[in-house]
């Protein structure tokens, strides 16, 4: 088996082999790189499976040029976080302005200088990468270490325009803690932040399918996106999960219906088309997650749109 390589990955785009052969010769020792003479080749590597952490791109080649490259990467969804650093000769015309409106970070200068091509790439990788941390900091709830609800509301519009075009299901599971009120007048918010960082751990923990998504939505309340999940199979889900937190038996002195803290889940399940919106499910989940709240808790309900 080949030794994984996790060094950061550059593509080169220009019309000029000579160009692009040196560039490699300056990167290849410290970095991944690859090279498209053709913009097409270049959109087409962007956007991958395989993506680069940084592109380097020539501004004057023929069909299509750097600038309008560069605004196509960046009106694209999958593209537009790569950083551009834009390569032009002393000698061709550098509108920078132009440049930085179409969404480039940096420009590089012909004959290169190796030592000051590589910082100058070395810095813009490393800001990549400290927006990315930002960026996921952004995405997760602070007290539970699990996604936030600003992360749920984008996570969802993309799963529903997936089941929309697979025209498969998804579902959703609405979890609240019972009788938290309790349990915090009883033992103290900061046992009942513990109790939300466990209770976030055991359901995280126990959804296995590398779809399924987890998120605190506010206050006591979960959120779990199942894609790809029929109603009966995300109530055996929901099922599982109450087994789970059952399991943890963390202690409820004030709860009137077990000695331990229990949940109440509402469960909905849909095929997204046009005529219904992504906030259809979160409103007929709250519902049934009602009905289970004055059902009895500790208990799932199962809805419908």
């Amino acid at each position: 088996m080949t030794e994984r390589d996790d060094r950061h990955k550059i593509l080169i785009v220009d019309d000029t082999k000579e160009n692009i052969d040196l560039l490699m010769e300056v990167f290849r020792e410290d970095y991944r790189v690859s090279a498209a003479t053709k913009p097409e080749r270049a959109l087409k590597l962007a956007r991958g499976d395989n993506p680069p952490d940084i592109i380097l791109l020539d501004i004057l080649m023929p069909e299509m040029d750097g600038y309008e490259l560069c605004a196509a990467l960046k009106r694209d969804e999958a593209t537009k976080s790569i950083p551009v650093v834009f390569v032009t000769a002393v000698s061709e015309v550098m509108d920078a302005a132009k440049g930085f409106s179409a969404g480039a970070v940096d420009y590089i200068t012909k004959p290169f200088h190796p030592p000051v091509v590589k910082a100058r790439v070395r810095l813009h990788l490393d800001l990549k990468s400290k927006y990315e941390l930002l960026e996921s900091y952004a995405f997760i709830d602070a007290l539970t270490e699990v996604n936030n609800r600003r992360r749920f509301d984008l996570v969802l519009e993309s799963e529903w325009n997936r089941a929309r075009r697979s025209g498969r299901p998804l579902s959703l599971v609405y979890v609240d803690v019972d009788h938290f009120k309790e349990y915090n007048d009883t033992l103290g918010h900061g046992a009942g932040d513990d109790c939300l960082r466990r209770l976030a751990s055991g359901l995280s923990g126990a959804l296995h399918r590398s779809g399924d998504f987890i998120a605190r939505y506010g206050g006591e309340e979960f959120m779990v996106l199942l894609p790809y999940t029929s109603q009966e199979q995300a109530r055996e889900i929901a099922s599982y999960l109450l087994s789970v937190i059952d399991g943890l038996a963390i202690p409820h002195p004030s709860s009137p219906i077990a000695q331990h803290v229990t949940l109440s889940m509402g469960v909905v399940s849909v095929d997204p088309d046009a005529n219904i919106q992504p906030a259809g499910i979160i409103e007929a989940a709250d519902r049934a997650l009602y009905a289970a709240k004055h059902g009895g808790r500790n208990r799932i309900v199962g809805g419908d749109i």
